[in-house]
C-alpha cells in the first residue's frame, strides 16, 4: 500500500510515500497559502511522478497553518476521496494523551513527533528538538504520554528579524563560521545563530532532564534547520529527520 503523508508547515511542507514501513521518497517545498486545491494537486501528482510510488491508497495529513488547511482539505476530497484519509487534529485516534491544560492547543506536528517518538523510544523518556520555522521541544514520557515542552523563535526568524530590524545588518547564509570570534558581521551573525542556537538547546534539554529526574532520556532532534545546528550540541543523542513523516504513518496506521 502506498502511504502519502503531507506535513505542512509555516514555512516549507514535506511530502513523503511509503511502502509499508519503508519511506521510499521525500521532497521538500514552499508553503504557499496562496496555492489552490488543484494546484496542490498538480505539485504533488508532479512529485509522485518521480518516484516508483504505486498508486496511492492512503494519506495523511499534518497542517499548522489554517489557510492551507482548508485548501488541503479540498484536496483530500476531490482528489484522494476513494483513499483511506488521515487528519491530524482534535478527535484523532493518535495514540497519544496529551497531559496539557488545553490538549487542543498542542499543534499537529508536534502530536506526530510525539506520536513517533513514543513508538521509536518506547519504554523510555523522550525530548523532541524540532528546529524548523519555531524551535519546538516536546516531552513524551516512558508510557508514551505528552507531557509539555517549550517553544522558541526559529533560526530562520531570527535571521529575518535581524536583517530588517538592524540597520547595518544583513540577511547571510546560515552555515557554520570559522569559530566563534568572528572576524567580520558576516561570520558574527552566522556564529551567533548557529553556536547560540547550539546553546538554547543544550540549555533548555538540560533543564528538561533535571525535571524529568532521570538521566535515561533520548532527545531526538529533527527540522528544516538540525543539520546546522547539530554538530555542536551535546545533549542530543539521535537525529531523525524524517520524524514527523514516521509520525504520520503511525497515526494512519492507528486509524485504519
Amino acid at each position: 500500500m502506498s502511504l502519502l503523508c503531507l506535513d505542512v508547515r509555516n514555512s516549507q511542507t514535506v511530502v513523503g510515500v511509503f511502502d509499508g514501513d519503508e519511506l521510499t521518497a521525500s521532497w521538500r517545498v514552499a508553503s504557499l497559502d496562496s496555492r489552490t486545491a488543484d494546484e496542490w494537486h498538480l505539485l504533488v501528482q508532479g512529485l509522485l511522478s518521480q518516484s516508483a510510488a504505486g498508486p496511492v491508497e492512503a494519506v495523511a495529513l499534518s497542517c499548522t497553518v489554517p489557510a492551507i488547511l482548508h485548501e488541503m482539505r479540498l484536496l483530500l476530497e476531490r482528489h484522494y476521496g476513494h483513499c483511506a484519509v488521515s487528519i491530524v487534529e482534535p478527535g484523532t485516534r493518535t495514540g497519544v494523551s496529551i497531559l496539557m491544560d488545553n490538549p487542543r492547543e498542542v499543534g499537529a506536528d508536534r502530536i506526530v513527533n510525539a506520536a513517533a517518538a513514543g513508538v521509536l523510544y518506547a519504554g523510555r523518556p523522550c525530548i523532541v528538538v524540532d528546529l524548523g520555522t519555531a524551535t519546538t521541544f516536546d516531552v513524551v514520557d516512558a508510557q508514551g504520554r505528552y507531557v509539555g515542552g517549550a517553544i522558541s523563535a526559529g533560526i530562520g526568524i531570527s535571521l529575518d528579524a535581524l536583517a530588517r530590524r538592524g540597520a547595518q545588518l544583513r540577511s547571510v547564509e546560515l552555515v557554520r563560521p570559522r569559530g566563534v570570534v568572528a572576524k567580520n558581521t558576516v561570520e558574527a551573525i552566522q556564529s551567533g545563530m548557529v553556536f547560540g542556537f547550539a546553546g538554547l538547546v543544550d540549555g533548555i534539554v538540560t533543564r528538561m532532564i533535571e525535571a524529568l529526574g532521570t538521566d535515561d532520556v533520548a532527545v531526538v532532534a529533527t527540522g528544516s534547520n538540525a543539520d546546522v545546528v547539530l554538530g555542536e550540541c551535546t545533549t542530543v543523542t539521535a537525529h531523525v529527520p524524517d520524524l514527523t513523516l514516521i509520525g504520520l504513518r503511525i497515526v494512519a496506521e492507528r486509524n485504519a
